[in-house]
């Protein structure tokens, strides 16, 4: 029997990246996915991969009538809700002197306020027991060129961690943050290059990037009841890269 059998779970920017490979390992531990994300070609695509016990929502996160589908799905097809993974985020650089309004209302309308509407409105689904994981980030802990946007975002991601656990207290939800290094998603790939790709690289003790298995893992550990005393925490797969 898998560590998360008979779970249901919810799993925002699912299609790709950290989200498919977290939903694939949910999956292998027993759990029911519905994975939600804004392009139907690429949620179609997931789907065939995940199986049967995998459903796809398109739809944004910082659209709050996208995410009411979502559950409205949820609730129809399973009734209950264990386990959120509020993954879905954005980021591109600019640096200091070359930001925008545009550039800073894109980044936090997916990576803060969608992370906020996310899992507020998952909340009635949910019950004792339930996990709440929310995609942060190395980047939110340390400085790097071009970076502050997409860094205060995440900053701000484990500040709700924090917060939402005292919000939570009685209720017997958790709620945790898992901040990757650079990892070899299409996004990083798309938003760095494969210059700044090698450069992240060079920055950790591990001296490679990670592999979005290796995120999903540690998804599976904070969804799991392998992780049940914590909350208000962040587990850094980072090959140290923040940690040193």
């Amino acid at each position: 029997m898998g560590k998360l059998e008979g779970k249901v779970a919810v799993i925002t920017g699912g299609a790709t990246g950290i989200g498919l490979a977290a939903a694939k390992r949910f999956i292998a531990e027993g759990a029911f996915v519905f994975i939600f994300g804004r392009r139907q070609e690429a949620l179609d695509t997931a789907v065939a991969e995940l199986g049967t016990k995998a459903r796809a929502v398109r739809g944004s996160v910082s659209d709050p009538a996208d995410l009411d589908r979502l559950y409205a799905a949820v609730k129809a097809e399973r009734g209950t809700l264990d386990i959120v993974f509020a993954n879905a985020g954005t980021g591109s650089l600019l640096p200091l002197g070359e930001i925008t309004a545009a550039h800073i209302d894109e980044t936090f309308d997916t990576n803060v306020k969608g992370t906020i509407f996310t899992v507020q409105k998952a909340l009635p689904l949910m019950s004792q027991g339930g996990s709440i994981i929310l995609t942060g980030s190395s980047a939110g802990t340390t400085g790097a060129p071009a970076f502050s946007a997409y860094s205060a975002s995440k900053a701000a991601v484990r500040n709700l961690a924090r917060t939402w656990a005292e919000d939570l207290k009685g209720t017997g939800i958790r709620v945790n943050v898992l901040s990757p290094g650079p990892t070899a998603t299409e996004l990083a790939k798309e938003a760095a290059g494969e210059e700044g790709m090698r450069v992240f690289a060079s920055m950790n003790p591990l001296q490679r990037i990670a592999e979005p298995a290796e995120i999903g893992a540690a998804a599976a550990f904070l969804a799991s009841s392998d992780s049940s005393f914590m909350t208000a925490s962040e587990v850094a797969v980072d090959g140290g890269l923040a940690q040193i």
